[in-house]
């Protein structure tokens, strides 16, 4: 798929955008990296901007987990536990979604944007134990929380930061700031199965896929230099990004809806 080069213009834009905000809140700019994908760059297949932003993803997100490991944020045992059980999800997940019509998925997608902006309403004041750990006591909830959003993070094509963020706050009750650096390691294992799932379907354009990576490793190394100024801000923060991600469910449900409407 070749695009014109304003479009891989904006491509390098729209990740800086996603880079940012995974810096920021974690995985949480996962979730913009699809409409991004669709309406501001204008990749013509939903399918195809689910690959290709599963993988950039999945880049960024290691290229932010740098940072955060060199803070002390990742909590390397919990991380791992939630990524393995994630990654055979994921597979499952991106199975079935490449089964979906691509406006159908976007549909359920901006369903479950909406779904997530209110947890993380509920959850922005969350303080958490900065001692947390993985044990025996609750291995399985960290493994069930894993395995479910490893299923979708596949089946929508998306790291899926924003859903392991309060699933290890959930297991495990870990301060948010722990859980965003956490994350990061599920959200490339999840990316990382997801995109190769969509490029043996040849659902990845991986020219744009590099330039998105570029804008996000720029936009990451702001984000996550914000992250640390503004952690006890981060109440403010989480509802600020809520917001933003009602908009933009919104507006995905609009231009997939609007055209039905007028049939």
């Amino acid at each position: 798929m070749m695009l014109e080069p304003l479009q891989y213009g904006l491509g390098a834009l729209s990740g800086g955008l996603v880079g940012f905000t995974l810096g920021l809140f974690g995985g949480g700019g996962s979730i913009l990296a699809v409409p991004l994908m669709v309406y501001l760059v204008g990749v013509p297949s939903a399918h195809m901007a689910i690959g290709t932003s599963a993988f950039a993803v999945a880049a960024n997100a290691f290229t932010n987990l740098i940072g955060h490991a060199r803070l002390g944020n990742v909590k390397w045992r919990c991380a791992g536990i939630y990524s393995i059980a994630g990654i055979a999800g994921a597979f499952v997940g991106s199975t079935f979604g490449k089964m979906i019509d691509g406006e159908k998925l976007l549909i359920l997608f901006a369903l479950l944007m909406l779904v997530v902006g209110a947890l993380m309403f509920r959850a922005r004041g969350a303080q958490g134990n900065p001692g947390a750990q993985c044990s025996r006591g609750n291995i399985h909830k960290v493994a069930g929380f894993g395995s479910m959003t490893g299923v979708f993070s596949g089946f929508f094509g998306i790291g899926g930061g924003f859903l392991i963020v309060p699933g290890l706050i959930a297991s495990t009750n870990m301060p948010i700031l722990y859980a965003i650096g956490s994350s990061l390691v599920a959200v490339t294992a999840f990316g990382l199965t997801t995109a190769l799932n969509y490029a043996f379907s040849g659902y990845v354009d991986w020219l744009l896929a590099i330039i998105f990576i570029v804008g996000g490793t720029f936009g990451g190394f702001a984000g996550s230099a914000l992250a640390r100024h503004l952690s006890a801000r981060k109440g403010t923060l989480n509802s600020l990004f809520a917001t933003l991600i009602f908009v933009v469910a919104a507006y995905m449900l609009y231009r997939s809806l609007g055209p039905v409407s007028h049939a």
